[in-house]
C-alpha cells in the first residue's frame, strides 16, 4: 500500500476516519444506551463496551490536547501554567474531599481517598500538558 502524498487526499482521509469514529461511537452509545434500559447501570458496566468506550475517549482526549498545545499562543510560560493548574488541581481535590467526609456515613479516610484520587486523576493530565508545552518550548 502506497503512502498518501496529496495532502487533499490526506485530509479527505483524516475526514473518513473521523466520519467512521464518530458512527462507531453512536454504535457503542446505543448498546450501552439498551443495556442500561434493560439491565440498569451495572449491566451496562458489566458490558466490555463500557470499557472499550471509557479508553477510547481517554485516548481521544490525550490525542486533543497534544493538538490543543500546538495551536496555543507560545506566551505562556509552561512553568507558571502548571504551577497554576496544579493550585486548582489542590483546591478542588481538597474541597470534594472535605465535602465527601462529611457527607452522612462517610469517614474523613474516605473524604481523603476520594480527594487523593480526584488529585491523581486531575494530575496525569496536567502533567502531560506540562511536557508537551515544555518539549514545544525547545
Amino acid at each position: 500500500m502506497k503512502k498518501i502524498r496529496d495532502e487533499r487526499l490526506q485530509l479527505q482521509n483524516l475526514k473518513n476516519i473521523r466520519i467512521a469514529y464518530f458512527i462507531q461511537t453512536l454504535g457503542i452509545l446505543g448498546i450501552l444506551g439498551y443495556d442500561l434500559v434493560t439491565k440498569g447501570i451495572d449491566g451496562m458496566r458489566e458490558n466490555p463496551l463500557w470499557m472499550v468506550f471509557i479508553i477510547t475517549t481517554v485516548i481521544a482526549a490525550y490525542l486533543s490536547m497534544n493538538i490543543s498545545v500546538d495551536h496555543e499562543n507560545n506566551n505562556k510560560s509552561p512553568k507558571k501554567s502548571f504551577a497554576v493548574s496544579l493550585g486548582v488541581i489542590v483546591i478542588i481535590s481538597s474541597v470534594i474531599g472535605i465535602l465527601v467526609s462529611i457527607t452522612d456515613g462517610s469517614t474523613a479516610v474516605n473524604g481523603l481517598l476520594i480527594g487523593g484520587i480526584v488529585f491523581i486523576c486531575f494530575l496525569v493530565p496536567v502533567i502531560y500538558v506540562y511536557y508537551l508545552r515544555a518539549k514545544r518550548g525547545d
